[in-house]
């Protein structure tokens, strides 16, 4: 009796545990959801503060274009003075990296960092993770107040920023709380931090966020984002004109 009770016991934890189990591509679905604005454009401000053990202190203040749904974005570059006017031109799947001084445009890469700091060019897109990445195991857990997913991704091409994510994902809303991202040999490169976030509209956008450095100790960059629109930008914001327009 006891071994009848024992086997049945066992067999209702299991039943429970597959039927607790998450539906792991809607929340990466809903990530993305949740963060792009494919029925506005965006555009904000970003500051920048970058520390470095070695370098020091530096800040940039940077505007911000977004056109979620035609996959373009433009980041111009507004201080120091001694930048003013780059700018980073997504268009045709292609970034642009503009210089005012030679006012050539050269290519770049989503996977470079973004002028030295700690974050990457890829950041500043929106999140399109239900196509880059696959969740390969999951943990219930908790980080701070609040009760969230642990996800382990890896990328489903070769075009991702980092091959392998650990992220921490709110349960109730699905919004990224940190991310720690690995090399293809699996050594620990950054940690991302969101400790804030804004509703803009029925979306939710980092407003405040910390990049980690793990390979160098020290350097941080951390970016707060204001000036928070969702009005219609003009179609010339996204070409390359208007890049050398406003540097003239």
């Amino acid at each position: 009796m006891k071994k009848i009770l024992l086997i049945l016991g066992m067999a209702t934890c299991l039943f429970s545990s597959f039927a607790e189990e998450p539906d792991l591509d809607a929340i990466l679905s809903q990530i993305d959801i949740m963060g792009t604005f494919n029925d506005n454009d965006f555009s904000s401000v970003l500051t920048m503060v970058s520390d470095d053990p070695e370098e020091g202190r530096e800040v940039r203040k940077v505007n911000q274009f977004r056109r979620d749904k035609d996959d373009k974005f433009l980041m111009l570059i507004l201080e120091p003075k001694t930048q003013r006017g780059q700018g980073y031109l997504m268009i045709d799947e292609n970034l642009w990296l503009y210089d005012p001084e030679s006012r050539k445009f050269t290519h770049t890469s989503m996977k470079e960092s973004f002028e030295g700091t700690d974050a990457r060019h890829s950041d500043f897109r929106n999140h399109t993770y239900k196509e880059d990445y696959k969740v390969v195991s999951w943990e219930e857990g908790r980080l701070g107040k609040y009760d969230v997913f642990i996800l382990n991704l890896k990328g489903r091409h070769d075009e991702v920023t980092y091959p392998f994510q650990k992220i921490w994902v709110r349960k109730d809303n699905s919004l990224i709380l940190k991310i720690e991202d690995y090399s293809l040999n699996n050594r620990h490169m950054r940690t991302s931090l969101f400790p804030g976030y804004a509703k803009v509209g029925d979306k939710y956008i980092p407003n405040k966020m910390l990049f980690i450095d793990q390979l160098v100790k020290g350097r941080k960059t951390q970016i707060t984002m204001t000036k928070i629109s969702l009005d219609k930008l003009p179609d010339s914001v996204f070409t390359k004109a208007y890049v050398e327009r406003v540097n003239q």
